[in-house]
């Protein structure tokens, strides 16, 4: 080996030690300092780098180790059979309970005001036949013409086919007699509401609905998907308030689509809505309202109008009006009245017109003469009015209950002056009084049953609907039997 080979050498070996050395200090020093220094079951160990780089080599060797899997086999017969005794479906109905269970009277003849239950007459308070359209020979005569000119159904929807020229002329007619641009008609009463309210109020939209609206409008505000706040019933200054509130508190109010829903008068409780105080609030908040005429087309206001009429408020007020047909006008379906965008939008976007089959033609016709009768018969009204305030007056005075509904509504509704504290037992009550006024003095009149999806917590009652072709001794039987009843129910006479 030369000089120059010793020279490099001797560099390299330097420079290697020096290499060695620094890495020395550094770990002595690593090891020594007081910071790095941890604990280990007690055992005080210098050097905490060195434990964590340790602890990290065992935790990527663990997460690069396949999981452990027992061994696949298939399953005995006698484990088969076990699983099956074992599993117990999920129910497709809630539990039945003895409260549910409900076998209402049948009739054996038509729901005029005297029908047949169980081979009897009996004078019948519980169908909403207003006007006593029922059974009347116009209408009878009506139905006959249209079955044999068009058949029964349609067999199509609206759009597909199924519009008939009679549900043109009903639409028309309708328009013409409430004073409305448009109209338009659906198949079933409650799908007017099922299908009418999603079609306008959609998700993130903000509806204010009276508490005791009927379940048809329930589900439609169901069906929405929209914020629903209730306010107490039929109470003003409650709406006031929540109209503040949600205008107040809530900074996007302005942008979004606000609705107000009442009905005109409430199926579950007879009450009449003040529509002149509700016109005023929609007009001050800035609110569109939504107006059920079901229980008041062909009673309120002088010509049976409805709740427009009675108080005296353009029906342009209103933006939406609907109304189901199996009341007053004794046929079946609804509608929904407005103006012309308002209907367009339905005859596009309503599930229950544009998918459902379209009214049996004999149906709208019905409708048609019914409210023809009524234009020419303007006694009617009179009449209803005034079995009304009797029948009204006779019951004002019952032991133990007392009149919740309007000195003008069609529906008289009683309730209990004292509630037993539970709805069961005030619901067994009110059976029981339903059930002697049946048996006992053939009156036929119901309670306010409602399904467990109603979500309504208005007091239950006993509903009396009045009807134009009520006599003046059917009304007087009528509440002397309540007197009677409920003397012997709730005061426990003889």
């Amino acid at each position: 080996m030369d000089a120059s080979q010793i020279a490099i050498w001797n560099t390299t070996r330097e420079a290697v030690m020096n290499m060695v050395k620094s890495a020395s200090d550094w770990l002595t020093f690593a090891i020594d300092a007081p910071s790095a220094r941890t604990v280990v079951f007690g055992v005080h160990i210098g050097g905490h780098l060195v434990v964590e780089g340790l602890l990290l080599v065992v935790i990527l060797f663990l997460l690069s180790q396949k999981s452990y899997k027992p061994p696949k086999r298939p399953l005995t017969n006698k484990e088969i059979d076990e699983l099956c005794d074992e599993w117990v479906p999920e129910s497709l109905i809630p539990p039945i309970t003895e409260d549910m269970k409900c076998e209402p009277p049948v009739l054996e003849s038509a729901a005029e005001t005297h029908t047949v239950i169980n081979g009897k007459e009996v004078v019948n308070f519980a169908s909403a036949n207003y006007l006593g359209f029922i059974g009347h020979e116009k209408l009878l005569e009506s139905c006959t013409s249209s079955l044999e000119k068009y058949g029964v159904g349609s067999c199509g929807p609206r759009g597909f086919y199924g519009t008939i020229d009679v549900h043109l002329d009903c639409e028309a007619k309708i328009a013409e007699f409430l004073g409305t641009p448009d109209s338009i008609l659906y198949s079933y009463g409650l799908s007017t509401m099922f299908s009418a309210i999603p079609a306008f109020c959609k998700k993130g939209d903000i509806v204010i609905a009276d508490e005791g609206v009927n379940w048809g409008i329930q589900n439609g505000l169901f069906l929405s998907r929209s914020t629903i706040i209730y306010f107490k019933h039929n109470n003003m200054e409650s709406l006031q308030n929540t109209l503040e509130k949600v205008t107040r508190d809530n900074k996007r109010a302005k942008k979004l689509r606000r609705y107000i829903v009442v009905e005109a008068v409430y199926q579950n409780s007879g009450q009449i809505a003040p529509l002149e105080e509700i016109i005023r609030l929609k007009e001050k908040y800035l609110f569109r309202v939504l107006l059920d005429e079901s229980n008041s087309i062909g009673v309120l206001g002088s010509s049976g109008r409805g709740l427009t009429e009675h108080c005296q408020v353009p029906i342009e007020k209103i933006d939406i009006v609907m109304a189901a047909m199996g009341n007053a006008l004794a046929t079946e379906g609804g509608f929904c009245t407005g103006s012309t965008r308002v209907i367009d939008h339905q005859r596009l976007s309503s599930s229950g017109y544009v998918f459902s089959a379209s009214l049996p033609p004999y149906l709208a016709s019905a409708a048609i003469t019914a409210i023809n009768i009524l234009e020419d018969s303007p006694q009617l009204i009179t009449n209803l009015k005034e079995n009304i305030s009797i029948l009204h007056k006779g019951l004002s005075d019952i032991q133990g209950l007392e009149i919740a509904s309007d000195k003008q509504s069609p529906i008289v509704y009683l309730r209990l002056k004292k509630s037993t504290g539970s709805q069961k037992n005030d619901k067994l009550l009110l059976e029981d009084i339903v059930d002697r006024l049946l048996k006992e003095e053939n009156i036929f009149v119901t309670t306010s049953k409602r399904s467990t999806l109603d979500k309504c917590n208005l007091p239950l009652g006993i509903r009396y609907f009045v009807s134009a072709a009520h006599t003046e001794s059917d009304l007087k039987k009528a509440y002397e039997s309540l007197k009677r009843v409920a003397a012997q129910v709730l005061i426990g006479g003889d």
